[in-house]
């Protein structure tokens, strides 16, 4: 056992990330353990984008959240920000058994806008859980402009 102690002991900077870099398969991913009850955090929001027409379709999970007080969303330079706060509390009252638990954060996401978006007729809609903004994309206001290349 001495001389296991010894050899770990006398481990050069180089060895050590070698060894490290030989066990890097069982390490466990950042992601993983964002993931895991260890830290205790929720995932991200999670959204998905597509073109309806002419129109933008934003739709993100937010489940068990109430639209009108917990979401706040918003329209700036060109970008969609969708933020919301999630609170919440249980309370367990039995025969000498008293227990409360809460949980809080907020979250959010931001979305660019494509060329041609009207940003003033961005409309919302909350439905089972999923948030849906939906915003007009005007193809005919987007022009390519050709820049001329000067000889230098």
């Amino acid at each position: 056992m001495a001389d296991v102690e010894r050899r770990e002991a006398s481990l050069t900077p180089r060895d050590w990330f070698a060894r490290w870099f030989d066990d890097w398969p069982q390490l466990p991913r950042w992601p993983d353990l964002w993931r895991s009850r260890l830290f205790d955090v929720d995932e991200p929001m999670r959204v998905e984008e597509y073109r309806d027409g002419d129109t933008l379709v934003v739709r993100a999970e937010m489940p068990g959240l109430d639209p009108e007080k917990d979401v706040e969303i918003t329209v700036s330079d060109q970008t969609l920000h969708i933020r919301a706060e999630r609170r919440q509390e249980t309370k367990t009252e039995e025969k000498g058994y008293y227990r409360s638990e809460f949980r809080y954060g907020s979250f959010g996401r931001s979305v660019p806008l494509p060329a041609g978006a009207t940003e003033a007729d961005v409309k919302a809609s909350y439905k089972d859980g999923i948030l849906e903004v939906r915003v007009p994309v005007d193809s005919s206001k987007v022009e390519a402009r050709k820049i001329p290349v000067q000889r230098s």
